[in-house]
């Protein structure tokens, strides 16, 4: 990997921290050659302080530190992407990001849609929502729609109608998203036993 360190006079290259699992990006830091190659040697994020003017290991006094993932660098050659496994918050706050947000797992609209189901579940406003309606009837109705509509998709799959296909679908998943919240779950969790599972 070629980076070029005296781009800006100073031998230092901004460092942007992202966690390899959610994706979220943690932090920004500098790194000289002395902190990179450290930091490939130990697999432990070091960058180089320009308040303290020497190299420093993320978490060499907290213990939170920045597990080396991976490092990309882009199409110029003076940032780097660092994916990191995160061990404890990165800030030195002690919140998860020096944005004061969590690092959690977020899965775009999904999430959205989950919050959207939460919501109509909360307000249970059987008259104008679906979703508080269909909640409202209990565990074994939404499990049972879920089923429903898990038959629907696979009838679909052998099917030439890509159109139908992916309606049908479409309702599964959102289905399934209020089974899992009838159960107590989120995506989240079903993330974690994936995550689990990997080999």
């Amino acid at each position: 990997m070629t980076i070029d360190f005296n781009k800006n006079n100073d031998g230092l290259v901004p460092a942007i921290i992202q966690d390899s699992t959610t994706k979220n990006v943690l932090m920004l830091g500098y790194m000289n050659q002395e902190a990179y190659n450290k930091t490939i040697e130990t697999k432990q994020v070091t960058f180089f302080s320009r308040t303290k003017n020497r190299l420093w290991t993320k978490g060499e006094e907290s213990g939170n530190v920045l597990e080396l993932v991976d490092i990309k660098n882009d199409c110029d050659n003076d940032s780097l992407l660092i994916l990191v496994h995160p061990k404890g918050p990165t800030c030195h706050t002690g919140s998860d990001t020096c944005w004061n947000e969590t690092n959690t797992s977020n899965f775009g609209f999904l999430s959205t849609l989950e919050s959207v189901i939460s919501e109509r579940v909360a307000n249970k406003d059987t008259q104008k929502s679906y979703v508080a309606s269909l909640f409202s009837k209990g565990i074994n109705k939404v499990a049972q729609k879920v089923g429903e509509e898990a038959v629907e998709t696979v009838i679909e799959a052998m099917d030439n109608n890509d159109e139908l296909f992916l309606y049908e679908s479409a309702d599964l998943l959102f289905h399934y998203l209020i089974l899992l919240q009838a159960k107590g779950f989120t995506l989240k969790d079903i993330e974690a036993e994936l995550i689990m599972r990997q080999k």
